[in-house]
């Protein structure tokens, strides 16, 4: 690796840290050319993206690591960013800050300059600052902090050459150094000074770590210094806190507070504003309970029920599969089987009940990516608003009552788009107790995109069938989600998430995640359903799904259901999609009545989860708690059904 003329190595990796929503996704799209979700709510990037941009003919790895307000880690996902900060050796760390929230996250900017590690910082969404009377003088800003400091706007494309400018003549070098007070430095070198072993970041830094017991560090100086080392380290630190008698992490904040507050002095100023603007009017609305649960009502209405429900698992589901499939390409599919293929057992393998073509292709195609498509683009829309932070201020105080936080309105909100993706993003919770809580829910009463989308297309049709299951879903995650709230053990989680402006979504961003999330969608679905068809073909073939479904037939009696419905339950394991457009061929063909639509819709929507969340929830949680929300919710789905058949027999509601 050649050397530049600043001292630097030419090329190298570049780590963007920040908060949640400051825009690292945004420049690192921005940079790299490639396509990360980029959302208007905190916990999007959960797992590390990483891509290559060339600057000035040097090629640089670029890592967009997951949101964190500190070095100090509470969540998972600060957890996997402090670490790679921890492994890595980077080019130059960027930190991106809000710059309408300088004071606060400026604290974070001074515990990555004590790393030692090379820093640069983008002040971004300058324009929302300047728009709220907000004036940042960015050179003084540098001088004082002394590292590169650049404004940005990234989703205006604003500051990106200046940024790319930087990264191209960065000094990595060029360190700055600021000091607490005389006792507490005082108490940092005698820990610091017991430090022997090699790190990658300074050891004044790893000492303040250890002061405020950072777990994640112990363990790494426990490893690096070994017995007799540690010893002496641990000590260092018993001294001083026992000599303190008193919190350090507090008194470490409240020092760097002080350092920041003399940093901004004379580099931002405010000047006054009248009144607040719309947005602002628009944003206090979707959190005030009185105002925030009708404005949800109507985007639920609006965006699920008519959109998704009416237009894409209706109009374009009737388009594709009712007009070019039943129609067109299916009979074709099997007059060209008829002529040119003698072997039945590759005529049922291809366009057959299960064929590959008649049922596969046309289940993947025709039903659920039309609906998939619908959904994505309203969540994409709502994401880029900014409503979703504001939803889960608005549900924290019900969340409570389950064991959750209002943060926890992320993977659930999530898990509407896919279960799988959501029971990950459960890492970004606080306590093991709140994430194991959340996969329960999500495993239960959460249907993902495909079968909310194909579940609100056979329900909207047949009048009351659709309220009767909203709210027996809505009660059995209620119910349950606060009965384990109290079962399990644990700490009750803190709340705290950023608040991004309310704003209207970017057209090409919304279309860009939404073909995205399409395309990988379809990708991944596609040979599962083509997997899914041959494997029922095989089972009908050897009659092994003969006896599945004779197995399940006494179940579905029990239920209400007819006997066929078995085949839908057992798609459904395959994929929670597969086993909703199982129902809809049922109701197509005038196979469910009222009470047994609603019976059989609210089983599914509760029934196990498919196979893919599954294995996220054992990767996640481990298989002993995979298995057993595997046999609680398969239980309490069919116990659920049972009920509901009883009751809706007994009142005649949906007679």
């Amino acid at each position: 690796m050649t050397r530049s003329n600043k001292g630097g190595a030419a090329g190298g990796k570049l780590i963007l840290v920040g908060n949640p929503n400051v825009g690292k996704s945004l420049l690192f799209n921005a940079l790299t050319g490639a396509y990360t979700t980029v959302s208007n709510y905190p916990g999007t990037s959960v797992e590390v993206s990483r891509g290559f941009c060339e600057i000035e003919g040097n090629r640089y790895e670029v890592l967009d690591t997951p949101g964190m307000y500190s070095l100090l880690p509470i969540t998972e996902e600060e957890r996997v960013a402090r670490d790679i900060l921890l492994a890595e050796e980077p080019y130059a760390v960027v930190h991106v800050i809000d710059a309408r929230n300088l004071e606060r996250m400026l604290p974070m900017t001074l515990q990555l300059i004590e790393t030692g590690l090379p820093v640069m910082l983008v002040v971004n969404i300058m324009d929302e600052a300047e728009a709220l009377g907000m004036s940042i003088d960015i050179p003084l800003l540098q001088e004082k902090l002394g590292i590169p400091v650049i404004g940005a706007a990234t989703a205006r494309k604003r500051g990106l050459k200046e940024i790319r400018a930087a990264i191209a003549g960065f000094d990595r070098q060029r360190r700055a150094v600021f000091g607490y007070a005389t006792d507490l430095e005082r108490d940092i070198l005698k820990v610091a000074s017991q430090l022997a072993g090699e790190y990658r970041i300074n050891p004044r830094a790893i000492a303040l770590l250890l002061l405020q017991k950072d777990g994640g560090v112990e363990e790494l100086v426990r490893a690096t210094e070994k017995e007799e080392g540690y010893a002496r380290v641990e000590a260092a630190v018993n001294a001083v806190v026992f000599e303190r008698r008193s919190d350090l992490h507090l008194r470490i904040s409240l020092e760097r507070k002080r350092v920041c507050k003399g940093l901004l002095e004379g580099a931002v100023s405010q000047r006054g504003r009248e009144g607040k603007t719309f947005a602002e009017r628009l944003s206090d609305w979707t959190m005030n309970p009185w105002t925030g649960f009708p404005i949800l009502l109507a985007i639920l209405w609006f965006g699920l029920y008519e959109f998704v429900g009416g237009f894409g698992a209706g109009t374009l589901v009737d388009l594709l599969e009712g007009t070019l499939f039943e129609e067109h390409i299916n009979p074709w599919f099997i007059a060209l089987a008829d002529r040119f293929i003698p072997w039945y057992w590759l005529q049922e393998l291809l366009v057959g009940e299960y064929g590959i073509l008649t049922l596969g292709v046309r289940y993947a195609v025709a039903l659920v990516l039309p609906i998939v498509g619908t959904f994505f683009l309203v969540f994409s829309v709502l994401e880029d608003t900014g409503y979703f932070p504001r939803l889960a201020m608005l549900v924290d105080r019900i969340f409570k009552k389950l064991g959750l936080s209002g943060r926890a309105v992320i993977p659930i909100v999530l898990g509407f788009g896919c279960d799988t993706m959501a029971t990950m993003v459960t890492r970004t919770l606080e306590t093991v107790r709140e994430r194991i809580l959340a996969t329960i829910l999500l495993a239960l009463a959460i249907p993902c995109s495909a079968q909310l989308g194909v579940i609100l297309g056979l329900l909207s049709g047949v009048p009351g069938t659709l309220a009767v299951w909203s709210v027996c879903i809505a009660l059995v995650f209620l119910v349950i989600g606060f009965l384990a709230a109290r079962l399990l053990p644990g700490e009750r989680p803190m709340f705290y998430m950023e608040l991004p402006p309310l704003r209207l979504p970017q057209l090409q961003n919304v279309l860009v995640k939404t073909l995205t999330r399409m395309q990988a969608y379809f990708l991944e679905i596609f040979p599962l359903f083509v997997i899914a068809s041959v494997l029922l073909w095989a089972g009908k073939m050897t009659g092994i799904l003969d006896r599945l479904v004779s197995a399940m037939t006494p179940v579905m009696r029990a239920l209400g259901l007819p006997g066929e419905a078995a085949a839908a339950f057992i798609f459904g394991f395959f994929r929670r999609d597969f086993g909703a457009a199982g129902l809809y061929d049922l109701q197509t063909n005038g196979m469910l009545s009222a009470v047994q639509l609603a019976v059989s819709g609210v089983t599914l929507t509760l029934f196990v989860p498919c196979v893919a969340q599954f294995l996220m929830m054992k990767k996640e949680r481990g298989w002993k708690a995979s298995i057993g929300i595997f046999v609680f919710v398969s239980v309490l789905a069919f116990a659920t059904g049972w009920g509901l058949n009883r009751f809706l027999l007994f009142t005649g509601i949906l007679a």
